[in-house]
Protein backbone atom coordinates (compact mmCIF):
# COMPACT_ATOMS: atom_id res chain seq x y z
CA UNK A 1 0.00 0.00 0.00
CA UNK A 2 1.51 3.20 -1.08
CA UNK A 3 2.05 5.74 1.88
CA UNK A 4 0.69 9.22 1.38
CA UNK A 5 3.08 11.62 1.11
CA UNK A 6 2.44 14.34 4.61
CA UNK A 7 2.39 17.81 2.95
CA UNK A 8 4.59 20.70 5.13
CA UNK A 9 2.93 23.69 6.24
CA UNK A 10 4.16 27.03 5.66
CA UNK A 11 6.62 28.15 8.05
CA UNK A 12 6.34 32.07 6.99
CA UNK A 13 5.95 34.79 9.46
CA UNK A 14 1.92 36.19 9.58
CA UNK A 15 1.53 39.39 7.67
CA UNK A 16 0.54 41.58 10.43
CA UNK A 17 3.74 41.46 11.98
CA UNK A 18 4.97 43.56 9.13
CA UNK A 19 2.42 46.19 9.38
CA UNK A 20 2.89 46.37 13.41
CA UNK A 21 6.27 46.93 13.37
CA UNK A 22 6.33 49.23 10.91
CA UNK A 23 3.59 51.28 13.10
CA UNK A 24 5.92 50.46 16.52
CA UNK A 25 8.97 52.60 14.34
CA UNK A 26 6.49 55.26 14.16
CA UNK A 27 5.46 55.44 17.25
CA UNK A 28 9.40 55.62 18.68
CA UNK A 29 10.14 58.29 15.98
CA UNK A 30 7.56 60.22 17.10
CA UNK A 31 8.33 60.17 21.02
CA UNK A 32 12.12 60.81 20.06
CA UNK A 33 11.06 63.90 18.23
CA UNK A 34 8.62 64.97 21.23
CA UNK A 35 11.56 64.34 23.53
CA UNK A 36 13.94 66.40 21.20
CA UNK A 37 11.69 69.19 21.43
CA UNK A 38 11.22 69.48 24.88
CA UNK A 39 15.05 69.72 25.68
CA UNK A 40 15.90 73.26 23.46
CA UNK A 41 19.35 73.94 23.55
CA UNK A 42 19.88 77.62 24.23
CA UNK A 43 22.50 78.29 21.70
CA UNK A 44 20.82 77.08 18.91
CA UNK A 45 17.70 78.82 19.90
CA UNK A 46 19.65 81.81 20.08
CA UNK A 47 20.67 81.54 16.66
CA UNK A 48 17.99 80.76 15.14
CA UNK A 49 16.63 83.92 16.33
CA UNK A 50 19.13 85.67 15.06
CA UNK A 51 18.91 84.17 11.76
CA UNK A 52 15.44 85.03 11.78
CA UNK A 53 16.24 88.76 12.73
CA UNK A 54 18.42 89.05 10.04
CA UNK A 55 16.08 87.34 7.69
CA UNK A 56 13.20 89.46 8.28
CA UNK A 57 14.00 92.41 10.41
CA UNK A 58 11.32 91.56 13.24
CA UNK A 59 13.53 92.65 15.89
CA UNK A 60 15.47 96.00 16.43
CA UNK A 61 18.49 96.47 14.72
CA UNK A 62 21.59 95.11 17.20
CA UNK A 63 18.28 92.85 19.25
CA UNK A 64 19.86 89.51 19.44
CA UNK A 65 17.36 87.54 21.60
CA UNK A 66 13.33 88.13 21.99
CA UNK A 67 13.14 88.30 25.48
CA UNK A 68 13.51 84.41 28.21
CA UNK A 69 10.46 82.47 26.99
CA UNK A 70 9.00 79.92 28.85
CA UNK A 71 9.08 77.01 27.08
CA UNK A 72 6.92 73.85 27.28
CA UNK A 73 7.01 70.42 25.29
CA UNK A 74 4.78 71.60 22.54
CA UNK A 75 6.83 74.35 21.84
CA UNK A 76 7.03 77.94 22.25
CA UNK A 77 3.91 79.42 24.78
CA UNK A 78 4.79 83.37 25.08
CA UNK A 79 7.70 85.33 24.75
CA UNK A 80 8.05 87.76 27.26
CA UNK A 81 8.89 91.93 26.71
CA UNK A 82 7.01 91.51 23.37
CA UNK A 83 4.26 93.95 24.37
CA UNK A 84 6.80 96.34 26.09
CA UNK A 85 8.91 96.22 22.63
CA UNK A 86 5.59 97.05 20.77
CA UNK A 87 4.63 99.76 23.34
CA UNK A 88 8.16 101.72 22.97
CA UNK A 89 7.44 101.76 19.17
CA UNK A 90 4.54 103.54 19.53
CA UNK A 91 5.56 105.76 22.60
CA UNK A 92 8.47 107.03 20.27
CA UNK A 93 6.63 107.61 17.61
CA UNK A 94 4.23 109.22 19.06
CA UNK A 95 6.90 111.59 20.70
CA UNK A 96 7.80 112.41 17.34
CA UNK A 97 4.94 112.98 16.19
CA UNK A 98 4.38 116.00 19.11
CA UNK A 99 8.05 117.24 18.27
CA UNK A 100 6.66 119.51 15.52
CA UNK A 101 3.51 120.15 17.43
CA UNK A 102 5.90 121.79 20.13
CA UNK A 103 7.68 123.79 17.68
CA UNK A 104 4.91 125.04 15.62
CA UNK A 105 3.46 126.32 19.65
CA UNK A 106 6.50 127.63 20.59
CA UNK A 107 6.05 129.53 16.80
CA UNK A 108 2.73 130.73 17.84
CA UNK A 109 3.07 134.52 18.54
CA UNK A 110 3.13 135.38 22.87
CA UNK A 111 -0.11 135.97 24.63
CA UNK A 112 -0.80 139.66 24.82
CA UNK A 113 0.44 141.96 28.09
CA UNK A 114 -0.99 141.72 30.98
CA UNK A 115 -3.19 144.70 32.37
CA UNK A 116 -0.85 145.42 34.82
CA UNK A 117 2.02 145.45 32.33
CA UNK A 118 -0.07 147.86 30.08
CA UNK A 119 -0.69 150.06 33.28
CA UNK A 120 2.91 150.53 33.70
CA UNK A 121 3.47 151.30 29.99
CA UNK A 122 1.27 154.27 29.71
CA UNK A 123 2.23 155.62 32.92
CA UNK A 124 6.29 155.57 31.58
CA UNK A 125 4.77 157.00 28.02
CA UNK A 126 2.47 159.83 29.83
CA UNK A 127 5.72 160.27 31.78
CA UNK A 128 7.92 161.01 29.27
CA UNK A 129 5.19 162.96 27.38
CA UNK A 130 5.06 165.54 30.12
CA UNK A 131 8.65 166.09 30.10
CA UNK A 132 8.42 166.45 26.58
CA UNK A 133 6.01 168.85 26.65
CA UNK A 134 7.75 171.05 29.50
CA UNK A 135 10.57 171.46 27.31
CA UNK A 136 8.67 172.37 24.34
CA UNK A 137 6.71 174.78 26.59
CA UNK A 138 10.51 176.72 27.63
CA UNK A 139 11.28 176.67 23.41
CA UNK A 140 8.23 177.69 22.72
CA UNK A 141 8.45 180.84 25.01
CA UNK A 142 12.32 181.32 23.90
CA UNK A 143 10.46 181.86 20.37
CA UNK A 144 7.86 184.07 21.66
CA UNK A 145 5.89 181.80 20.10
CA UNK A 146 3.64 180.78 22.86
CA UNK A 147 0.83 182.20 22.88
CA UNK A 148 0.08 180.49 18.63
CA UNK A 149 0.48 177.06 19.69
CA UNK A 150 -1.34 175.24 21.78
CA UNK A 151 0.00 172.23 23.71
CA UNK A 152 -2.18 169.00 24.98
CA UNK A 153 0.13 165.74 26.40
CA UNK A 154 -1.04 161.93 26.74
CA UNK A 155 0.52 159.02 27.19
CA UNK A 156 1.05 158.49 23.34
CA UNK A 157 2.60 162.02 21.91
CA UNK A 158 2.65 165.96 22.53
CA UNK A 159 -0.07 167.32 20.56
CA UNK A 160 0.92 170.74 19.08
CA UNK A 161 -2.39 173.23 17.80
CA UNK A 162 -1.92 175.51 15.37
CA UNK A 163 -5.07 177.78 14.38
CA UNK A 164 -6.08 177.10 11.13
CA UNK A 165 -6.60 181.22 10.35
CA UNK A 166 -2.60 181.89 11.22
CA UNK A 167 -1.72 179.22 8.34
CA UNK A 168 -3.73 179.44 5.86
CA UNK A 169 -6.37 181.96 3.66
CA UNK A 170 -9.64 181.00 3.49
CA UNK A 171 -10.42 177.55 1.26
CA UNK A 172 -6.65 177.56 0.84
CA UNK A 173 -3.84 175.41 1.41
CA UNK A 174 -0.50 177.46 0.78
CA UNK A 175 0.93 178.70 4.04
CA UNK A 176 0.55 182.30 4.07
CA UNK A 177 4.04 184.26 3.97
CA UNK A 178 3.16 185.98 7.32
CA UNK A 179 2.95 183.05 9.09
CA UNK A 180 6.15 181.13 7.66
CA UNK A 181 8.20 182.48 10.40
CA UNK A 182 6.14 180.88 12.37
CA UNK A 183 6.27 177.61 10.97
CA UNK A 184 10.25 178.14 11.00
CA UNK A 185 10.89 178.38 14.44
CA UNK A 186 8.50 175.28 15.01
CA UNK A 187 10.54 173.22 12.08
CA UNK A 188 13.66 173.76 14.18
CA UNK A 189 11.78 172.64 17.94
CA UNK A 190 10.58 169.03 15.93
CA UNK A 191 13.88 169.34 14.90
CA UNK A 192 14.87 168.22 18.31
CA UNK A 193 12.58 165.13 18.27
CA UNK A 194 14.57 163.41 14.73
CA UNK A 195 13.69 159.64 16.43
CA UNK A 196 10.44 160.07 17.02
CA UNK A 197 7.50 159.57 15.02
CA UNK A 198 5.56 162.45 14.11
CA UNK A 199 1.78 163.13 13.04
CA UNK A 200 0.17 166.40 11.08
CA UNK A 201 -3.14 166.52 10.46
CA UNK A 202 -5.16 168.79 9.19
CA UNK A 203 -8.79 170.23 10.00
CA UNK A 204 -11.97 171.97 9.02
CA UNK A 205 -15.27 173.14 10.06
CA UNK A 206 -18.56 171.65 8.44
CA UNK A 207 -18.85 174.68 6.62
CA UNK A 208 -19.02 172.95 2.56
CA UNK A 209 -16.28 174.51 0.57
CA UNK A 210 -17.42 176.12 -2.49
CA UNK A 211 -14.05 176.42 -4.40
CA UNK A 212 -14.02 174.17 -7.28
CA UNK A 213 -9.82 173.51 -6.95
CA UNK A 214 -10.76 171.16 -3.83
CA UNK A 215 -13.99 168.72 -4.31
CA UNK A 216 -14.46 168.93 -0.17
CA UNK A 217 -13.37 169.61 2.88
CA UNK A 218 -11.50 166.45 3.67
CA UNK A 219 -9.35 167.27 0.09
CA UNK A 220 -8.89 170.70 1.72
CA UNK A 221 -7.73 169.46 4.65
CA UNK A 222 -5.42 166.94 3.29
CA UNK A 223 -3.68 169.52 1.07
CA UNK A 224 -3.23 171.83 4.58
CA UNK A 225 -1.60 169.12 6.20
CA UNK A 226 0.90 168.08 3.59
CA UNK A 227 1.71 171.67 3.00
CA UNK A 228 3.02 171.66 6.61
CA UNK A 229 4.82 168.69 5.92
CA UNK A 230 6.86 169.56 3.17
CA UNK A 231 8.29 172.74 4.28
CA UNK A 232 9.22 171.24 7.46
CA UNK A 233 10.88 168.54 5.61
CA UNK A 234 12.19 171.62 3.60
CA UNK A 235 13.75 173.91 6.19
CA UNK A 236 14.87 171.20 8.00
CA UNK A 237 17.07 167.57 8.19
CA UNK A 238 13.92 165.52 9.55
CA UNK A 239 13.56 162.20 7.52
CA UNK A 240 10.94 162.30 5.63
CA UNK A 241 10.21 158.29 6.24
CA UNK A 242 9.05 159.40 10.32
CA UNK A 243 6.81 162.41 9.24
CA UNK A 244 3.69 161.49 8.32
CA UNK A 245 0.82 163.65 7.01
CA UNK A 246 -3.22 162.99 6.77
CA UNK A 247 -6.63 164.89 6.22
CA UNK A 248 -9.08 164.31 8.99
CA UNK A 249 -11.51 167.33 7.43
CA UNK A 250 -14.52 168.32 9.37
CA UNK A 251 -15.24 164.87 11.48
CA UNK A 252 -12.81 165.74 14.68
CA UNK A 253 -14.47 169.09 16.00
CA UNK A 254 -13.08 170.99 19.05
CA UNK A 255 -16.06 173.15 19.54
CA UNK A 256 -19.51 173.94 18.54
CA UNK A 257 -19.51 174.42 14.96
CA UNK A 258 -22.81 176.16 15.18
CA UNK A 259 -20.85 179.47 16.12
CA UNK A 260 -18.21 181.52 14.16
CA UNK A 261 -15.52 181.24 17.00
CA UNK A 262 -16.27 177.16 17.58
CA UNK A 263 -15.81 176.93 13.46
CA UNK A 264 -12.38 178.82 13.83
CA UNK A 265 -11.46 176.46 16.60
CA UNK A 266 -12.30 173.54 14.48
CA UNK A 267 -10.28 175.22 11.04
CA UNK A 268 -6.58 173.86 12.78
CA UNK A 269 -3.49 171.70 11.98
CA UNK A 270 -2.32 169.50 14.83
CA UNK A 271 1.41 167.83 15.02
CA UNK A 272 1.73 165.19 17.39
CA UNK A 273 4.90 164.25 18.74
CA UNK A 274 5.29 160.44 19.98
CA UNK A 275 7.45 159.62 22.43
CA UNK A 276 9.58 156.93 21.78
CA UNK A 277 7.18 153.76 23.60
CA UNK A 278 4.72 154.85 20.26
CA UNK A 279 7.09 155.83 17.98
CA UNK A 280 7.85 152.17 16.59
Amino acid sequence: MAKRKVEESGGGEASWLNTFADLMNLLLCFFVLLFAMSTVDADKWDQLINSMQNSFSILSSGGNTVGEGMMIASGISQLELLDEYFKEDTNSSEAEEQEPMDEMESNQPESEPSEELKEELEEAGLKESEEMAQQIEQELAQQQIAEQVEIDVDAQFVKLTLNGALLFDSAQSQIREDALPLVDKLSMILQQYSDNLIYIEGHTDNVPISNAKYESNDLLSAYRAFAVKDYIIEVTALDAGRIRATGCGEYNPVADNSTPEGRARNRRVEIKIYNSYNSN
